[in-house]
């Protein structure tokens, strides 16, 4: 479990294929891995990944072809997202993110707003229906809160701070995106559909 509150940006310093997927080296030189342990996770662009191998200035992880297929950011020299798991001790600044990436989405525009950046996002349709004004979403595991919804558009506005500290300030209309909706919606949604029946 993350929160959503991205600790450091990496890159993705190798990718070798595998009979399962890829096995990636992720250089993250500001992660503060000195205490960390094989088998730990590690949210990679909002992707739950168990570290393999771990030194002081990153990590091994292997992806599985089904990773691969519904996600995006794992292709050599790319800039990642970081966090690592959430501790019982640690404060809850974003909000409980699984690292299940829902679908992968779109940048439909980025304009400014002051200091702030207003992005508008298309959310694919299966995972549009999880998002509410003033609800929580995470993109590329940047835990933000939705401002717009409109069909399958939403918007956020972005403070200066997090374009800084996370791989977002680079993001131009066109690009795609971990896209993971609030758990709660997820939930909420079953409820609503499994009814009385046996």
């Amino acid at each position: 479990m993350f929160t959503g509150i991205i600790t450091a940006i990496g890159n993705i310093a190798a990718v070798h294929p595998t009979a399962g997927g890829a096995r990636i080296r992720v250089a993250a030189p500001g992660l503060g891995l000195t205490d960390g342990q094989v088998g730990e996770s590690i949210a990679v662009n909002g992707v739950c990944l168990t570290a393999i191998a771990i030194s002081a200035d990153g990590f091994d992880a292997d992806v599985s072809r089904e990773t691969l297929r519904c996600t995006v950011g794992f292709e050599h020299g790319e800039q990642a997202n970081l966090e690592r798991a959430l501790r019982l001790s640690d404060r809850l600044g974003g909000h409980l993110v699984s690292g299940h990436v829902d679908g992968v989405g779109k940048v439909v525009s980025a304009q400014a707003a002051g200091d702030n950046t207003v992005f508008v996002f298309e959310a694919p349709r299966d995972v549009a229906r999880y998002i509410a004004v003033k609800g929580s979403i995470a993109i590329n595991g940047v835990s933000l809160t939705v401002n717009e919804v409109n069909s399958m558009n939403f918007s956020v506005n972005i403070i200066p701070h997090t374009l800084a500290a996370t791989n977002l300030g680079a993001l131009t209309a066109g690009a795609c995106v971990n896209l993971e909706a609030d758990t709660v919606a997820r939930y909420v949604e079953r409820l609503n559909h499994f009814g009385d029946r046996p």
